[in-house]
């Protein structure tokens, strides 16, 4: 490992790509940062406390802390998302989109196009809410209800907003294209990453403070952070895990060369649907204490919503667990098609051994994908739950606890994981060239 640290110094280029990552990063963890004029940020800070445990605070998390701060980036990249799971779910009912995933590179940057249209839409809309609601915001302190919005801010102060959140959120996306494009790994991916991992320094600072002040034991951090290394060894089982189904190619000959005849294999994922079962079961199970939060003069709202849809109530862990398990299902009959797969196969004259080609094909990988995504959807309810279980059992807060699993963790590792594995490439590529630089083909180039 150190010997690939210090590799990765000498090799410009990648030199580059990296130190050109960083730059952009510290680029959007700056806008993270810079207020939307208008804003009494102290009165602000005081009425985002009620919304830590509501789709409010979800958004929160992957915005990086910027929707709680109402900055320019407070929009975060969650429109990019949403456009893109709406452009991927109706590529699979709409044959246009259909017809567009199957045209190669330019069906590609006309899907991006559209997505990107697709976030300004979604931005918009959403810039206008976030504008009423911040007009709306009381905060109260010391007996007083302080509005988070001072004076009469009007229209001039919604079309300011939205004017603001969305040039934020168009900056973002063109930011982690910018990565994706000129630096190292995947740009959107990593900003929500990094979005996340802003939280972990207030974290170590706080349970360092726990501890000097003798509130929590040496033992206990010790075992807790045994613990976080077990959880993140998993996930990456988890995310790493693979199903392999051998695969032989025909031999053919045209003219004079042979083609085909080679072994190779189709690698089916433990955990094909990612993080996004938990993102749906999230959002979904976050409704109810919204709306419990928007509306508190109503009752009933407050007796059943906030009671049974609290993170800490058995009723919100089954619920949330089950979701998930169907979501993970859902998502995996969107992202891989078995019968497309059998398909292709079929065309390029591939073949499973004792399996016939076609629909044979098509049931027998789905066959071996529902069971392979069985024991991966209740590993990943469990990895979802875990943090809101350690909070009931310990006087962890979720600040900490979120880093125990959920969706932080799943995205923190898989985003980790897909960025090495491209540094890795970049070394094995440079390490080809020196190879053949040294070698007979460079004699024959003389």
């Amino acid at each position: 490992m150190i010997e690939k640290i210090l590799a990765i110094t000498k090799i410009p280029e990648l030199r580059k790509r990296i130190v050109f990552t960083l730059f952009i990063i510290i680029a959007y963890r700056i806008g993270g940062h810079i207020p939307i004029p208008g804003i009494d940020s102290q009165a602000l800070a005081i009425a985002v406390r009620s919304f830590a445990n509501t789709l409010f605070g979800l958004y929160d998390m992957f915005a990086g802390g910027a929707f709680a701060k109402a900055t320019i980036f407070a929009l975060g990249i969650m429109p990019y998302i949403t456009s893109s799971i709406i452009i991927q779910l109706l590529g699979s009912v709409i044959p246009y989109f259909q017809k567009l995933q199957k045209e190669g590179e330019e069906g590609r940057k006309k899907i991006t196009q559209l997505t990107r249209y697709g976030t300004v839409a979604i931005a918009t809309v959403q810039s206008y809410g976030i504008a009423i609601y911040l007009m709306g915001l009381q905060a109260g302190a010391g007996g007083q209800s302080l509005p988070v919005v001072p004076g009469d801010p009007g229209m001039a102060f919604i079309l300011m907003s939205m004017l603001t959140l969305i040039t934020g959120t168009v900056v973002i996306m063109w930011l982690g294209e910018l990565i994706t494009e000129r630096g190292i790994g995947n740009g959107i991916s990593l900003i929500i990453m990094v979005g996340i991992l802003a939280r972990f320094p207030n974290v170590i600072i706080i349970e360092a403070d726990l501890v000097r002040e003798e509130v929590r034991g040496i033992f206990t951090e010790v075992v807790l952070i045994g613990l976080m290394f077990i959880i993140v060894g998993f996930v990456v089982l988890l995310t790493q895990g693979t199903r392999k189904i051998p695969v032989q190619y025909a031999k053919r000959v045209i003219g004079r060369k042979q083609y085909g005849g080679q072994t190779t294999h189709i690698p089916l994922k433990v955990n094909t649907a990612g993080v996004m079962p938990i993102i749906f079961a999230q959002s979904i199970m976050f409704v109810p204490s919204t709306i419990a939060t928007i509306f508190p003069n109503i009752a009933w709202l407050q007796d059943y919503f906030l009671r049974y849809f609290s993170t800490d109530h058995p009723f919100y862990w089954s619920v949330f667990g089950i979701m998930i398990v169907f979501f993970t299902y859902f998502y995996t009959a969107i992202a891989f098609n078995p019968i497309e797969v059998a398909d292709n196969m079929k065309k390029s004259g591939g073949f499973i051994p004792g399996i016939r080609p076609g629909k044979k094909t098509s049931e027998f990988i789905d066959n071996i994908l529902t069971r392979v995504t069985l024991p991966g959807s209740f590993f990943l309810a469990f990895i979802a739950i875990f943090p809101y279980i350690l909070m009931q059992m310990t006087d962890v807060q979720y600040d900490l606890a979120s880093f125990f699993g959920g969706t932080s963790l799943l995205i923190i590792v898989g985003v980790a994981l897909d960025t090495l594995n491209q540094i890795e490439s970049h070394l094995i590529s440079r390490h080809y060239d020196g190879f053949l630089k040294s070698g007979r083909i460079k004699g024959r180039r003389r």
